[in-house]
């Protein structure tokens, strides 16, 4: 099946794959070739990639989205999103501290607007840091 993982910048992932989880506002699901016609809203949370049946969980790959759109059809999966960080550009430290700076952020809020985009960026590096350990723990 054909994946396609689309950011504001562009292109991220075009190839095939097996398998693809991707995190839903119903929960996660696994998509394979054939899945029936759907379209979702993606959540914050991390994507899987296996790219051939045969691959073992080391081999999958991991991208931190902040959600947006998916398209489901029976040879295609696209997935549109503002943003899709790959596990592997992900440095865990460096994302330990911002995560540390969005909470001080948050709770120091002066007003709603700053304590939604304080909200945002906890989201954002704290689903960055599972995808970081995901990876992580399967590479082993």
């Amino acid at each position: 099946m054909k994946f396609q993982l689309i950011t504001l910048l562009g292109i991220k992932v075009d190839r095939d794959v097996y398998e693809v989880i991707l995190p839903t506002a119903d929960g996660e699901i696994a998509v394979f070739p054939g899945h029936e016609p759907l379209v979702s809203i993606a959540v914050p949370g991390a994507i899987a990639v296996r790219y051939t049946k045969g691959d073992a969980d080391s081999k999958l790959d991991y991208f931190a989205i902040s959600g947006g759109v998916i398209e489901i059809s029976q040879e295609s999966l696209k997935v549109l999103v503002d943003e899709a960080d790959s596990g592997e550009d992900i440095v865990e430290a460096e994302t330990k501290a911002a995560l540390e700076r969005a909470l001080k952020m948050r709770d120091s809020a002066k007003d709603q607007v700053e304590l939604e985009k304080a909200a945002q960026l906890v989201d954002r590096h704290a689903v960055r840091l599972k995808v970081a350990d995901l990876r992580r723990r399967h590479r082993r």
